[in-house]
């Protein structure tokens, strides 16, 4: 209820603190804004209290009434420190209750005005608490959210750093394979690290503003979070003030979606190192090593490990790289760097029988995440057996002897798979299937001995537009 003092302190219009009073003949005085507001419209301008008619429109201020209204709301101002409970900004009163139908705090005063007249009321504290409890709830999800942008920003480092050891070693394979190659073929060589450099410096910079991106979102969410906790420890009134930007401000972050790394983000080795000798044949002849397949490293599981000139892999100790979508996460696999869709295409391996290996074909569309179910064709060494397989069909044991070396023959047009033993130049076995998608090559293998893309031996003739000539013997 307000005091005597503050009632005689009070625009009879407004019912609040007088503010620029104005004095009129009658003696009665009123807010400016009041009086014009109570005036406006009307043809004949009377006292809002007596009814007394004023010809003038002159509003003379009612100073002396001005500067008690200013010393009185100065002493109330004074009384509310900050460190004490806070106060209802019009009647000066404990915020005690809370309107639950204008959703803010209120005072008893408040409760008792037409403002809030009919609306429903509850204690402030049980307000506060059943408010906290829903913000904690709306909490959660954004520290999960948190937790899975701290996952990937932990897999972006990983991924920035190993671009940055490929790089390097990279650097150093071809530096030197160059040096091989003497002081005449150095312009090439500086094209390629030149080339190597500038797809550094390309996808190094696209995973740092990724990084950057997702510290911003850590940012963001962080702050959001210990600024939502700050509140929830604040006094139930200023809690409950800061409550609705809160729950705004945190379905805001919950909108935030941390992308996980893009598909082709590191470096591309095998265009750097694949049949690099052969595309400088025309200068170094008598130099050149031809493999008709390059393996891919960004596509190897953990658990393999390929040589330098990426024509060999073997199973080892698993190694520490990052999650990109290319890898093998479970099959140790490992594709052939060039897809095909066409044509008449070979190669040979060299396969060691110790344990368990396979070679084969693989659907581009075929999942390199889990199991994979379906979409490639395949022999493999299984239980000391060779054995054909193509899920969904049943695998098929091959009466064959253990080949050492093994010519895979791909005729894509005719959908024919055919594998051939090298030495003994026996047909092993052949799938027929029409493919309608680019196929990898691949090798499964947990062999602790290599097993290795055999090089092509090289004739070269130039006559006119006679194309370059790969010398192999045919079945």
């Amino acid at each position: 209820m307000a005091s005597q003092s503050e009632m005689d302190l009070s625009c009879p219009v407004c019912h609040d603190i007088f503010k620029d009073p104005v004095i009129l003949s009658c003696s009665h005085s009123f807010c400016k804004d009041c009086l014009q507001r109570w005036w406006s419209g009307k043809l004949i301008h009377t006292c809002p209290i007596c009814n007394k008619v004023f010809l003038s429109n002159e509003l003379p201020s009612n100073l002396a009434l001005k500067n008690l209204c200013e010393a009185f709301l100065q002493e109330r101002k004074q009384k509310a420190s900050p460190g004490s409970e806070p106060l209802c900004s019009l009647h000066f009163e404990k915020l005690k209750l809370f309107c639950l139908d204008h959703q803010q705090p209120v005072c008893v005063v408040c409760r008792d005005s037409n403002s809030h007249r009919n609306h429903r009321f509850s204690p402030i504290d049980e307000t506060a608490q059943c408010h906290r409890g829903e913000l904690q709830k709306h909490l959660k999800p954004l520290k999960d959210k948190l937790k899975i942008c701290e996952q990937v920003k932990g897999n972006f480092d990983q991924t920035a750093q190993h671009i940055k050891s490929q790089t390097q070693q990279t650097k150093r394979q071809i530096m030197e394979q160059f040096k091989k190659l003497h002081q005449f073929l150095q312009e090439e060589e500086e094209a390629r690290i030149t080339a190597l450099r500038e797809e550094e410096e390309q996808k190094t910079k696209v995973m740092r503003d990724q990084i950057d991106a997702l510290n911003r979102q850590i940012i963001d969410i962080s702050d959001t979070i210990g600024a939502a906790e700050e509140e929830m420890r604040a006094a139930d009134v200023s809690f409950l003030q800061s409550y609705d930007n809160s729950i705004k401000t945190i379905q805001q972050r919950l909108q935030l979606d941390p992308s996980g790394l893009p598909g082709g983000a590191l470096i591309d080795v095998a265009k750097h190192l694949g049949n690099l000798t052969f595309n400088v044949w025309n200068k170094m002849k008598d130099m050149v090593s031809y493999s008709p397949l390059i393996l891919d490293p960004n596509t190897a599981h953990p658990e393999l490990i390929l040589s330098e000139d990426l024509t060999s892999v073997t199973f080892g100790q698993k190694q520490k790289l990052p999650h990109n979508p290319e890898r093998f996460d479970k099959h140790n696999c490992v594709l052939g760097s060039e897809g095909l869709n066409s044509g008449n295409n070979s190669w040979d391996v060299e396969v060691r029988n110790d344990r368990f290996w396979g070679l084969g074909m693989m659907q581009e569309s075929a999942e390199r995440k889990g199991q994979i179910q379906t979409g490639f064709w395949e022999i493999l060494l299984l239980d000391g057996k060779l054995t054909a397989s193509s899920p969904p069909l049943l695998p098929k044991v091959l009466p064959v002897e253990k080949p050492q070396r093994i010519r895979v023959q791909l005729d894509w047009d005719r959908g024919k798979l055919s594998f051939f033993d090298l030495d003994t130049k026996k047909h092993i076995h052949t799938f027929k299937q029409t493919f309608t998608e680019k196929l990898f090559p691949y090798i499964f293998t947990k062999n602790e001995l290599p097993l290795k893309i055999l090089p092509m031996t090289i004739s070269v003739t130039k006559d006119h537009e006679v194309p370059l000539t790969l010398g192999y013997w045919p079945f």
